[in-house]
């Protein structure tokens, strides 16, 4: 698998990476450790994980298998910290959090660093500073190798990206940001993309596939094994089943049957080779889903596909977006 640094970082990691959200919980060892060896005979090194996944048991199981089924060099371990189970704070961007869970990811994990850690997303109870202090502590004593952050608004991005670049003193440059992003949802491309790539931070999508509606399974009804039909998944599924989802699906499956390949491999391999892209992380239930995915590598779109495709899900851009002086 072709690899690609990350951001503008030395840093380089596998094209596709391999999401692990469901491990631990809806994922058994059995199961993980086959999409573990499958995503490493692939080529793969990226795997992503958090904290969070599955209540500590993603990182647990991830922890199991690397050293013991792949070697660790070959791996990029890429975990997050920050989400907490409070519903009146969902997240905690505080120094002292961040270390301390760290500190029990690396237990979990049975490793002595991390190669790359990610805030999980921004808190707005805690000084900016204070969470980079966290990422530059976490780097400056070897238990993360790069830093970086998920979910961040445009502004919260580059706000973090300039400080990290910008203030004085040894500070850890943005290796990435973590964000949702696919043909059914472009929101990125208003402010968070524009500023990433301009900052040299590399974009990891998450649920590239429109949470499994871009592989067209949900065409004729919610097939009882999808996460459609799942209770603890449906109303992450709902919002991307409306008229203007099935248009882009449509164009996905005709672009599909043009090229002679499945819907899967063209809605990945859009997002795979968008500008700031630096690996889409995919999910699977098991190897077999997780093969199919990785088949991508050898798909490149066709430029007059890739155009129709952009048009057909192209966002509403207003002012003061950017390029709105073209509106």
């Amino acid at each position: 698998m072709e690899q690609r640094h990350l951001g503008r970082t030395g840093l380089r990691v596998s094209r596709i990476g391999l999401g692990t959200l469901t491990w631990g919980r809806d994922t058994g060892e059995e199961a993980a450790a086959e999409q573990l060896k499958t995503f490493w005979e692939a080529g793969g090194t990226l795997v992503d994980t958090a904290d969070v996944y599955g209540g500590g048991e993603a990182e647990y199981l991830l922890g199991q298998l690397v050293g013991s089924l792949v070697p660790r060099r070959d791996v990029v371990i890429a975990t997050k910290s920050g989400s907490v189970p409070d519903p009146d704070r969902r997240f905690n961007g505080s120094r002292g959090h961040l270390l301390a869970a760290l500190d029990d990811s690396l237990d979990r994990l049975g490793t002595d660093y991390v190669d790359l850690w990610q805030v999980h997303a921004f808190d707005p109870h805690t000084p900016l500073e204070e969470t980079l202090q966290a990422l530059d502590l976490a780097v400056s004593s070897g238990r993360a190798r790069y830093a970086g952050v998920s979910n961040f608004s445009g502004w919260q991005l580059a706000k973090a990206a300039t400080w990290q670049l910008g203030a004085p003193g040894t500070r850890t440059r943005l290796a990435s940001t973590q964000m949702e992003y696919s043909l059914l949802q472009r929101g990125v491309e208003r402010e968070v993309l524009p500023a990433a790539l301009d900052l040299g931070v590399g974009l990891l999508p998450s649920s590239p596939l429109g949470r499994g509606v871009l592989t067209a399974k949900y065409r004729e009804g919610t097939p009882a094994d999808s996460r459609g039909a799942s209770p603890g998944l449906a109303a992450l599924v709902e919002p991307y089943l409306d008229e203007a989802a099935g248009l882009i699906v449509d164009a996905v499956v005709t672009a599909a049957q043009g090229l002679a390949v499945t819907p899967l491999q063209v809605a990945l391999a859009w997002i795979r080779d968008r500008p700031g892209v630096t690996a889409p992380i995919v999910g699977a239930r098991t190897s077999a889903q997780l093969g199919a995915a990785l088949s991508v590598e050898a798909l490149t779109l066709p430029e007059e596909i890739r155009r129709a495709l952009d048009d057909v899900s192209a966002p509403v851009h207003r002012y003061p977006d950017q390029d709105w002086s073209t509106l």
